[in-house]
């Protein structure tokens, strides 16, 4: 074999395996964007603003994780971070929005 092509196979071995290693998630990994959704959500109570899409998404993050399909966990878990983080920003504009409304 070419020197040239042992390198080219290698190469793309390294890559194979760095993939398939970033692509496998773990329970711990599935904790952390848990946790962040979960905290995102709590701040979205202290508005009174709680969604229930990011509700639906917590609960699918739980069930997936209980089966071991962390992939799937994480990114509910992360969908409803996004979603809480949504509603925490339409509470805040709402705040002020209002204002706006009024006649002068």
């Amino acid at each position: 074999m070419n020197i040239g092509v042992i390198r080219y196979l290698l190469t793309a071995a390294f890559l194979l395996c760095a993939t398939a290693a970033q692509a496998a998630s773990t329970q711990t990994d599935f904790d952390t964007a848990f946790a962040a959704a979960q905290t995102a959500e709590k701040e979205a109570g202290m508005f009174k603003n709680q969604w229930i899409p990011t509700e639906q998404a917590l609960a699918a993050a739980k069930k997936a994780a209980a089966t071991g399909d962390f992939d799937t966990a994480i990114n509910q878990a992360k969908q409803a971070e996004a979603l809480a983080k949504a509603s925490i920003a339409q509470s805040k504009e709402q705040d002020t929005a209002w204002k706006a409304g009024v006649i002068h």
